[in-house]
């Protein structure tokens, strides 16, 4: 026996039904979908890399034996101005100082504006500022052994040896990455939670354009 086909209006009626449903689908799909985020302007963005920035040094223990009369040093060390300074500044030279300092390698975010970065869509590129590093003494543990130095030519010491481990700091290629890479993780990290979705450190940004 061949079924009965469906009258016009029962199929009319099935079809509205379908579409109500599917637009009530879409309207509760629409509603509860959660709205996209939207990214912080520029001076936002900058003034969080800032506060991150800050937290961020790597901080390294350093420490060097000078003796005043030692052979000199070879040409280019970073501590012939020292020993140089100790045998020509005494007459004559004697004495040993072992010299403790603290180093900090963090990135100058001072003048870090939004003109470090550039932003396409949910993606930043990033300049770096210069990395700065900073030195300081440890006088309660620096030792100065059978010196014939007074106080005044003894601080003049320690700055010369101060600088020298400034500018070898500057110059650890390791030690520049092991700051880069700390700072770098951090900063992603900041950026990501922002709502960009690649972050990319840069040594030179596509062009001029900022964060908006």
């Amino acid at each position: 026996m061949t079924p009965s086909p469906t009258p016009p209006r029962a199929l009319s009626r099935l079809l509205l039904v379908l579409l109500g449903l599917g637009a009530g689908a879409l309207i509760a799909w629409l509603a509860l979908r959660p709205a996209p985020q939207r990214l912080p302007d520029g001076p936002t963005v900058v003034e969080q890399m800032r506060e991150v920035a800050r937290l961020e040094t790597l901080e390294v223990s350093l420490y060097k034996k000078v003796d005043f009369t030692p052979e000199p040093p070879p040409p280019g060390s970073l501590w012939r101005d020292v020993l140089t300074w100790g045998r020509y500044s005494v007459n004559p030279p004697r004495g040993k100082v072992l010299v403790f300092a603290d180093a900090q390698l963090g990135y100058d975010f001072g003048a870090f504006d939004a003109r470090s970065l550039h932003v396409e869509g949910t993606r930043v590129d990033v300049k770096l500022p210069p990395l700065k590093v900073q030195v300081q003494l440890k006088p309660a543990e620096t030792e100065v052994i059978g010196s014939n130095l007074d106080t005044a030519e003894t601080a003049q010491l320690l700055e010369h040896a101060r600088a020298a481990f400034e500018q070898e700091v500057s110059q650890d290629a390791r030690l520049r990455e092991r700051a880069r890479g700390s700072a770098e993780r951090s900063l992603r990290g900041l950026l990501l939670s922002l709502g960009y979705r690649e972050v990319r450190f840069v040594e030179r940004l596509p062009d001029a354009g900022g964060a908006g």
